[in-house]
């Protein structure tokens, strides 16, 4: 573990995070895993739904959920009431950050929009994330992160050219708009940094206002899609395991039944890769001196290389591999994952003993926070909270309130055109 747990670079800083699900909720772990109070609003009765997406026998809070709400706080507010409103902007007064993932206009007309927030509290910065973003002819239309991965160019891409675009199997949209919040949130603070620092005011409203929309973050992943189509005429399609203009690259089966990924693509290691495989003629031959030539033949090279693997164990194979410099690597799942010492050494797997339902799973693994800082990962300081056990103690701390009304186990629901839009 981590010595040294006071490595808090956010400390002081304070988010109220209204978003559910995924995309707003990833950016709030970011800023809390280093630091921040993230104070996460959640539904009376049934809180955020992702409390109970991916649910086991014997459990009431979903592994998911502690992995994306680890680190904050939480307080049950109705935001259908005025009361719940009324208690949002007070807490908005004494925070530096709001985070949301509402379709665009739901803020607005529960009178809890920017320019209500900005007047309570100038200089507050306001991460939105929603399916196509605040503004165009798209923004008012719902859509969770599968539908902006498809609108981004992205789900073209993935699978084998024969059959129907796949999907991966994370929530990958949600998570990277997460992440560009995050990073919006810091580039505005930092700039308001600046400004005090030059004697000015906040910056104007519209810089402080971070727009992430899922598509365009997954549009902003897609490299060169469009400047090689608008400029040349290419259309990328799926090739599988490989990479587009990339040769070789790609998984090949051991003589184990294991995969493992090669990436022999670079000239140098390309001649010294063939050499390793007995196919000097292929290291030699003038028509694969360059990944364009290579691309060309990649059906030849991934039959050469997938015959080679085949005559050995996977570890026999990486262990050649890594001998002679060419980069590879295992495909590991969830057991190889926790018994990596790589993970290990840096504490990217941090245990907990989970109070789940009607069990406590003892010395349960999670994801470590990213970046490091000092050398491993930074610990984790509280799984996810409760939902609302916070309530009281935040409203009478920041707000200046006793629980009321909107704190009551009610079970109520947000209307359907309210609804949290990113998936």
């Amino acid at each position: 573990m981590h010595t040294n747990a006071k490595i808090a670079p956010l400390k002081g800083v304070r988010v109220l995070e209204l978003g559910n699900f995924i995309a707003a909720p990833t950016a709030g772990r970011m800023l809390a895993d280093f630091g921040a109070e993230v104070i996460k609003v959640e539904r009376p009765g049934t809180g955020d739904e992702l409390r109970s997406w991916r649910l086991h026998p014997g459990s009431t809070t979903s592994m998911l959920f502690h992995t994306i709400n680890r680190n904050k706080k939480s307080i049950t507010l109705d935001l259908r009431t005025e009361e719940g409103r009324d208690t949002v902007r007070a807490l908005a007064a004494d925070c530096d950050v709001i985070l949301e993932n509402f379709r665009p206009g739901t803020i607005e007309r529960w009178g809890i929009g920017p320019d209500v927030l900005d007047e309570i509290n100038p200089g507050i910065v306001i991460g939105r994330i929603s399916a196509f973003g605040q503004t165009g002819p798209l923004s008012s239309r719902p859509g969770f992160a599968a539908v902006a991965e498809a609108m981004g160019g992205f789900r073209n891409l993935v699978g084998d050219p024969d059959r129907a675009p796949v999907r991966v199997g994370v929530s990958i949209g949600d998570s990277i708009a997460g992440v560009y919040a995050a990073y919006g949130v810091m580039m505005a603070m930092f700039q308001r940094e600046q400004r005090r620092g030059a004697g000015l005011g906040p910056a104007p409203l519209e810089e402080r206002v971070i727009d992430v929309a899922l598509n365009e973050a997954m549009f902003s992943m897609m490299e060169s899609l469009i400047p090689d189509y608008q400029a040349h005429g290419v259309v990328r399609e799926r090739v599988g395991g490989r990479m587009e203009g990339i040769a070789p690259t790609n998984a090949y089966v051991c003589a184990d039944g294991k995969s493992v990924v090669i990436a022999g693509n670079a000239d140098a290691i390309f001649v010294r890769f063939m050499g390793i495989i007995g196919r000097r003629d292929l290291a030699g031959d003038p028509g694969l001196a360059t990944n364009n030539l290579r691309w060309e033949r990649r059906d030849e090279l991934d039959a050469a290389i997938g015959a080679w693997t085949a005559t050995m164990p996977a570890d026999e194979v990486l262990d050649i591999l890594d001998d002679a410099g060419v980069p590879s690597g295992p495909i590991y799942t969830a057991e190889d994952i926790s018994e990596s010492p790589q993970y290990a050494a840096r504490d990217m797997i941090q245990k907990f003993d989970v109070a789940d339902g009607e069990q406590t799973v003892e010395g349960v693994g999670f994801p470590g926070i990213v970046p490091v800082l000092g050398g491993a990962s930074l610990p984790i300081r509280t799984l996810a909270p409760q939902l609302g056990q916070d309530t009281e103690a935040v409203l009478a701390a920041y707000a200046g309130l006793a629980p009321r009304g909107q704190l009551d186990d009610t079970k109520t629901q947000l209307d359907d055109d309210s609804k949290v839009e990113t998936r």
